[in-house]
């Protein structure tokens, strides 16, 4: 009766052979999710970086930030993917029996999927914030007035350019920028804190 229960729990309880692929997949959707939403930032804003750069080469150090957040998303993902990789136990040597729950599998794969999809959610709206931001101040920066045109060949825009700076304004693009690129960062800051104490659940199905 005993041989039975114990049978019952490490193949059909809370520690079936399966439990392992839980946990797994939670290390990767954290890695590979985060590593998306990092470039999909990074290529939102680095097509925008480099058509402003054309313009005014000196902007694009300045520019640069919300490339280097988008980047810092995928640090998140790799931080996440590693503690749980090192968290997943292998079978016992000799035996195989599995010593990792259920429990465990569904609390590293809610950690994955908690860093992961915060880290795309960010990264877009980083890539986002940062494509129009940087061409909002690279066109004040130029004083180009963009507007509306009636005229059908033109691209549906008109671009009057007098030559001269933008009076200081795109300071004020470039901090009010600045504030939504901090605040869509933390998003990801938020998954990241919430996968690191999930990841701590754990039922060990051996001592």
């Amino acid at each position: 009766m005993g041989d039975n229960q114990e049978y019952y729990g490490t193949e059909y309880g809370l520690c079936p052979s399966w439990a392992l692929s839980l946990g797994y997949m939670g290390v990767a959707s954290g890695a590979v999710l985060s590593n998306w939403g990092s470039a999909w930032g990074t290529w939102k804003a680095g097509v925008s970086l480099l058509n402003t750069g054309i313009r005014h080469p000196s902007s694009v150090m300045k520019n640069v930030i919300p490339i280097v957040m988008a980047g810092v998303i995928g640090i998140y993902g790799l931080i996440i993917a590693v503690i749980l990789a090192g968290n997943i136990p292998s079978p016992q040597v000799g035996t195989n029996v599995n010593i990792y729950s259920i429990y465990t599998g569904m609390a590293h794969l809610c950690a994955g999927l908690c860093c992961g999809l915060s880290g795309l959610a960010a990264g877009g709206c980083i890539g986002i914030i940062g494509d129009y931001g940087v061409r909002s101040v690279g066109y004040r920066t130029s004083n180009i007035s963009v507007v509306f045109s009636t005229d059908k060949g033109s691209g549906g825009f008109d671009a009057d350019d007098d030559g001269g700076g933008g009076g200081g304004d795109e300071n004020k693009l470039f901090v009010g920028m600045l504030i939504m690129l901090i605040f869509s960062e933390a998003l990801a800051l938020y998954g990241l804190i919430v996968a690191l104490i999930v990841s701590q659940h754990v039922y060990p199905c051996a001592e």
